[in-house]
């Protein structure tokens, strides 16, 4: 039998197609080389002026890294992090979280030279994803292949840090489920901490595995080294005192540092818990005999951890200048 035409439903579809069009430009998704088309040398301009500032400065790789833990950790990965205290807005740079994070003024450089190329084109958040993608691979860590488009928050969440951010005291368990709640698994966290691979930390975070008296699970002779690095139980925050977190390859993103944990080295409390939780000891073992492997884990997890609940489309903002929201 014959289907009879139905006017009314040919007319809904057409009435209701025009919104589920505009639905979908709201919210659409990540992408690879999302400025192919708007800004074709948005990545290799981030990838150029990462070198020169690597090269200039000899510091930053470890900070773009280290941006994007923190941005991308606390909501989402949207830039909050770089809005500077200003017009309504507390930073989240204020956090003693972000206690020893630098080179913040070094994204302004970055943004200037990509906006001289494509004006509000590239957001603030990509850049922190891209740069952070840029400086691993300074560091010797793997090449990622990381998606674009995500938009620049027109908040910070100051208030949220101090419960997103892991802190170094914190137990394993409760950053394996801190992790996990952002869709990173045991395995991908494990990986994610060899970060601490590369730069420093402030003797104001490991004093207390060192006086009044020595942490037990501490190598004594690197008890030592510590205490030559950070000979008061007080030290001045304001003062550059700082021990490596890897003295064999400080500035190369390895496996040492799983290496190192089992040797009875790691700095922070939370790095040498993973020797000694059952959930995660098998795992530090693996990627201690097996550098390809950490990487492997490395690059997912970064690239999970880059994906954390973006503003896509219509959401957010591109900034003029990533420290402040754009004025109407």
């Amino acid at each position: 039998m014959a289907m009879k035409n139905h006017p009314s439903c040919t007319s809904f579809i057409f009435l209701i197609l025009p919104l589920l069009l505009q639905l979908y430009s709201a919210k659409s998704e990540l992408q690879l080389n999302y400025y192919a088309q708007s800004c074709p040398n948005a990545e290799e301009i981030i990838k150029q002026q990462v070198i020169k500032l690597d090269n200039k400065h000899g510091n930053t790789a470890v900070s773009w890294v280290r941006n994007l833990f923190h941005d991308c950790v606390v909501k989402s990965c949207d830039a909050s992090l770089l809005l500077e205290t200003v017009n309504g807005i507390e930073s989240e740079q204020k956090s003693d979280r972000s206690f020893g994070m630098r080179n913040f003024k070094y994204v302004k450089t970055i943004k200037e030279a990509l906006e001289e190329e494509c004006p509000m084109t590239v957001s603030c958040a990509d850049i922190v994803s891209l740069s952070a993608r840029d400086g691993i691979v300074l560091l010797g860590g793997p090449r990622i292949e990381m998606k674009t488009g995500r938009k620049d928050s027109k908040e910070s969440y100051l208030s949220d840090v101090q419960n997103s951010i892991p802190n170094h005291n914190d137990s394993i368990q409760s950053v394996l489920s801190r992790f996990q709640s952002i869709g990173i698994d045991t395995e991908g966290t494990v990986a994610l901490l060899g970060a601490h691979s590369v730069g420093r930390v402030h003797c104001v975070n490991l004093v207390h595995r060192l006086y009044p008296t020595v942490d037990p699970t501490l190598d004594p002779d690197y008890a030592e080294y510590l205490k030559g690095r950070c000979p008061s139980p007080d030290p001045d925050p304001t003062e550059v005192l700082y021990a490596r977190n890897d003295r064999e390859t400080p500035m190369i993103l390895d496996n040492m540092y799983y290496k190192n944990l089992l040797k009875h080295k790691g700095l922070l409390m939370i790095d040498q818990q993973l020797t000694s939780d059952p959930t995660t000891s098998t795992l530090v073992e693996n990627m201690a005999a097996d550098n390809g492997y950490f990487q492997d884990q490395f690059a997912r997890a970064v690239m999970l951890l880059s994906e954390n609940n973006p503003l896509t489309g219509d959401e957010g903002e591109i900034r003029k200048d990533c420290r402040y929201v754009n004025s109407d």
